[in-house]
């Protein structure tokens, strides 16, 4: 089903099930906990469609930085605190060559700096520069922006999903 904006939307009218059409159900489990799996895996649902599809914000995030959204997410990593190379490949899920290959870039952007680590003289840190930590918070503020659709609930409501979200957050 088309909503007017032109997105896909998930209908949710129907049984749960996974994306190759298999009904989920965990064996040995009764209807109570079936109706309560089945709930979750339809809430997950539209968690996932309110946060990847409607209100993907990483196209405006490369746009307003001009570059690929690994390379704002690197800078987001680095601006929390200055990494080697080898713990900036494992907070992005890549190879150091990679992470290498991204550094260069950022660097020559002038948007990082690499400097001898001073406890490990074979391994470099990288350091966000000033007009990189500036590139990093115009990043989070893109994907920190909520939709309409959250302002819009009332006070209570926010609270209570705050406090949901933050039980299944840990």
């Amino acid at each position: 089903m088309r909503n007017g904006g032109g997105r896909a939307r998930v209908r949710h009218d129907g049984p749960v099930g996974t994306p190759d059409g298999a009904r989920v159900r965990r064996a040995g489990r009764g209807r109570g906990e079936q109706a309560v799996n089945e709930t979750a895996t339809r809430a997950w649902a539209r968690m996932r469609e309110l946060v990847v599809e409607r209100h993907d914000r990483r196209k405006e995030v490369v746009d307003t930085l001009g570059m690929s959204f690994v390379k704002a997410k690197a800078l987001r990593f680095l601006a929390a605190h200055p990494m080697t190379m080898r713990e900036l490949a494992e907070q992005l899920l890549t190879d150091r060559p990679y992470a290498t290959v991204l550094v260069d870039d950022l660097e020559r952007r002038g948007l990082v700096a690499r400097a001898v680590h001073p406890d490990d003289r074979r391994s470099k840190i990288v350091t966000p520069t000033a007009a990189g930590r500036a590139a990093a918070a115009a990043a989070s503020e893109i994907l920190g922006r909520p939709p309409a659709g959250l302002l819009e609930l009332s006070e209570r409501d926010l609270s209570t999903l705050d406090e949901i979200l933050a039980r299944i957050s840990d």
